[in-house]
């Protein structure tokens, strides 16, 4: 026997029926990353890598597509792009994209059209990686299926370089939508595209293991335990500024003060550009001995005891987008000095999270010693709230949100 439904039960079943597919869009997902992971080393791979594992925690299907060839040798600034720890346990990387062989990015897109996941994550970092990217994207679009979320952590470099905007729009014209860490960014991106994009903060790095206890993670490096030590973290690169962060020691060192009596800065990270420069700049300060220089490549395995041992982490940038030791600050509750650049006066609240100062010596000076005056302790209950809403499952779902705004569009 039929029986004609009245209108506005069939309208209510509409409805659950479209709110129910919007939750299957949201869950058991087929997704592939497409950026740097293991063998290659990095920020970006250790991001990749956690990435993967929360889209796994929420039980969908992860694949990491990286590169057999990231750059070719002659443009990596850098000692090694391979990393000499263990590989990831439980991650599933493939390792085949060729950044400079076009017949590779098209046999690469044709298997990734042919496997059609429902969702596709890729990074964008660099216009070198715009030509390959985009092609392999372009297509997997064919099958009319795939949703192409790009994380962009920059969408114009911070050292510009001739074809810059031309491949960055080629990439960007083979994605759906975009996620950007920092405001900066989406104004960038705003400039190519008006396609949906979402602004979320840099989640944290918690895939590097706990806070290590501080006399320990010295003993581990040996340091002096009784010294006073503020970090500068990550790769050297003009745009960083560690140059005004060795004449702010110059600074401290001809002006001392109590609090900083004892004050070493330990650099920890590898040179990206001539190092000479730098040597030269600490001969002509005379402040050797008040560094700690440290300036390899930082294997994961170590990284929490770099964090752990300093008193503060210095971020002194001439200019910025976001940065990734800011998340790596957060879950290792160490205050932050940053410069009033990018978006580092958002993510680090002034006398909250750290201080926040001006792109020169004198300030940065200042800012260390204000650190000191005001103590680790006086910023630990903010970093604890704070740190809440640097998660991992946010960003996933800001991907799945927007994949589901493309399928529903």
């Amino acid at each position: 026997m039929h029986v004609t439904q009245p209108k506005e039960t069939v309208t209510l079943l509409r409805k659950n029926w479209a709110y129910n597919r919007k939750i299957d869009i949201y869950t058991m997902q087929n997704v592939v990353i497409i950026g740097p992971a293991y063998p290659l080393r990095g920020g970006l791979a250790s991001f990749d890598e956690r990435l993967a594992r929360a889209f796994h925690q929420q039980g969908d299907k992860v694949i990491i597509y990286t590169f057999s060839l990231q750059y070719p040798g002659f443009l990596f600034p850098g000692t090694t792009q391979y990393s000499s720890d263990p590989a990831p346990i439980g991650i599933n990387i493939k390792v085949c994209i060729n950044s400079i062989n076009p017949l590779n990015w098209i046999k690469i897109g044709n298997e990734l059209k042919r496997l059609q996941p429902d969702i596709i994550v890729v990074r964008y970092w660099l216009p070198f990686m715009g030509p390959c990217l985009g092609t392999i994207l372009r297509r997997v679009k064919k099958n009319r299926h795939t949703k192409i979320i790009c994380i962009a952590d920059n969408v114009l470099p911070h050292e510009k370089r001739p074809g810059d905007k031309q491949f960055t729009r080629y990439f960007l014209g083979a994605c759906s939508a975009f996620i950007t860490m920092s405001e900066k960014v989406m104004a960038d991106l705003r400039g190519f595209t008006q396609k949906p994009a979402k602004r979320i903060v840099h989640p944290l790095y918690d895939n590097f293991g706990e806070k290590a206890n501080k006399d320990e993670a010295r003993a581990h490096l040996h340091l002096q335990l009784d010294s006073k030590i503020i970090l500068f973290f990550g790769f050297i690169r003009k745009y960083k500024g560690l140059d005004i962060l060795l004449e702010a020691m110059a600074i401290i060192k001809n002006d001392p003060e109590p609090l900083t009596a004892n004050l070493k800065l330990l650099v920890a990270g590898e040179f990206y550009e001539d190092r000479k420069t730098y040597e030269e700049l600490i001969a002509q300060l005379g402040i050797a001995s008040q560094l700690v220089l440290r300036t390899e490549f930082i294997a994961d395995s170590e990284v929490k005891y770099y964090l752990s041992a300093a008193d503060f982490v210095i971020q002194p940038y001439r200019n910025a987008t976001q940065s990734g030791v800011t998340p790596l600050a957060y879950h290792f509750e160490k205050p932050m000095l940053v410069t009033n650049v990018g978006s580092l006066p958002d993510l680090v609240p002034d006398k909250k999270a750290g201080i926040v100062c001006e792109p020169d010596a004198i300030s940065i000076a200042a800012g260390i010693i204000q650190l000191y005056k005001m103590g680790e302790e006086y910023f630990l209950p903010f970093l604890r709230e704070e740190k809440k809403k640097y998660s991992w499952d946010v960003l996933v779902d800001t991907v799945k949100e927007l994949a589901g705004e493309r399928v529903d569009k």
